[in-house]
């Protein structure tokens, strides 16, 4: 299966999100208090990575995560901005490496890798529904 020649090691992307009352740590469980959550950095960083491939799969392709490596370094108040950046680091067949990163206002909050893998939507649609049928 062709993909776009565009998907390259040194790809970019980017995903920002103000840190209000349903992104806490108190509001996912992770936590007891209202600060930036860890799962919804990640899912930031997974939203960067996913970004800068999306759009550039052929018709009926997209990616899914299948790997976190990441440290949550400093916490975001309520009122902050939250900015994940990713960076396509490694292509090894359908299986994409991003190295991604988190800042807010004023400092770098998290970083780390993550992978993603290239898969045929319906088919893998059809695995999952699978699960419900079994």
């Amino acid at each position: 299966m062709p993909f776009n020649a565009s998907i390259t090691v040194g790809l970019r992307g980017s995903a920002r999100q103000e840190v209000n009352e349903t992104n806490t740590a108190l509001a996912y469980g992770s936590g007891s208090i209202n600060v930036f959550a860890t799962p919804a950095m990640i899912g930031l960083m997974e939203k960067a990575a996913l970004s800068s491939v999306d759009r550039l799969l052929p018709e009926g392709y997209t990616t899914v995560g299948i790997k976190v490596d990441v440290q949550h370094l400093a916490a975001t108040p309520l009122g902050g901005v939250v900015e994940a950046r990713s960076e396509l680091r490694e292509i090894d067949g359908r299986r994409l490496v991003f190295a991604v990163e988190a800042y807010d206002d004023r400092e770098l909050v998290g970083k780390g890798t993550h992978e993603r893998f290239i898969v045929p939507t319906e088919k893998f649609l059809q695995k999952v529904a699978g699960k419900l049928n079994n």
